[in-house]
């Protein structure tokens, strides 16, 4: 249902404001490179610090504007499970493909409270959900016993966007839920991921090269191992230097310097340091995406 390459959006910002041109050609630039769909309003887009009317207004934007050329999988969660229910109704009522909800942050629950937060969700929604599971965010990883649980008995969750980092929890959830569809939430995973089962990947620097992401996707699909590998140690180098500081301010510096957007970020949010900012530079100018 998600499978390929899906870019976790940037927010354009100019003057405090949601740069809504600047969103609609990145969100072009996604679908000329051959992405099968955009994520908006996660953690990528600064979600947390928008308003519940920005949230929608982006959400519906990304939806008109990719006028069923991509999937639209919008980001829907939140530490209130009433609040990520309000989010996740919108988001089927303007017509999106599917919803990421992300576990509850600060509230650290139990697995059973994670368990209960995604059941009321999907019970009351009816749309295909992607579980984010991002414990370097939330405090709390989903086991893999929790989300067998939660797909068992939510046959609209579908699958889960993970970024624990571990490929044995991976690995894990691939065991206990063969037709789950895992999805690859680190970019420098990608590769192993797909090769252990993975579907694909929500990717964070194919806001800045997707050609070369979407690539690697369609090369291992195809059974061209080698020309994948290729692929991911070419963008090795640059998925470093990405997450050198907290994502998204060096994908939206980067895409700043491309031209892509203004330089503008929500506080608490904040501009690269200059040592930092330099090694961005750097390499962005070796893969040549800098003049």
């Amino acid at each position: 249902m998600f499978e390929g390459l899906y870019t976790a959006l940037i927010t354009p910002l100019k003057n405090g404001k949601i740069d809504f041109d600047s969103l609609g050609k990145l969100i072009d630039m996604q679908y000329e490179s051959g992405v099968c769909g955009i994520v908006p309003c996660g953690s990528t887009g600064e979600s947390s610090t928008m308003s519940h009317r920005e949230h929608q207004e982006v959400i519906e934007f990304c939806v008109k504007k990719a006028q069923n050329k991509m999937k639209v999988l919008a980001g829907s969660g939140s530490n209130s499970t009433s609040e990520a229910v309000y989010l996740t109704k919108f988001a089927k009522e303007v017509g999106c493909d599917g919803a990421l909800i992300i576990s509850p942050y600060y509230n650290k629950p139990t697995q059973k409270g994670l368990y209960l937060h995604f059941k009321e969700i999907a019970d009351t929604v009816d749309i295909p959900i992607v579980l984010y599971n991002i414990a370097g965010r939330t405090a709390v990883n989903i086991e893999p016993q929790t989300m067998a649980k939660i797909a068992e008995d939510c046959p609209n969750v579908v699958g889960v966007k993970e970024a624990s980092g571990s490929l044995d929890q991976m690995s894990r959830i691939k065991s206990l839920i063969p037709n789950f569809e895992l999805i690859s939430g680190d970019d420098v995973l990608t590769l192993p991921l797909m090769a252990i089962g993975g579907v694909g990947v929500i990717s964070v620097i194919s806001n800045i090269v997707p050609k070369e992401t979407a690539a690697l996707v369609k090369a291992f699909t195809k059974g061209n191992l080698k020309k994948a590998q290729e692929i991911h140690y070419k963008l090795l180098p640059l998925i470093k230097v990405l997450f050198i500081e907290t994502n998204p301010i060096p994908v939206k510096t980067a895409a700043a310097m491309m031209g892509i957007c203004e330089l503008s970020f929500r506080s608490p949010m904040c501009e690269m340091k200059e040592e930092n900012r330099e090694l961005l530079v750097k390499e962005l100018q070796q893969f040549g995406l800098l003049g």
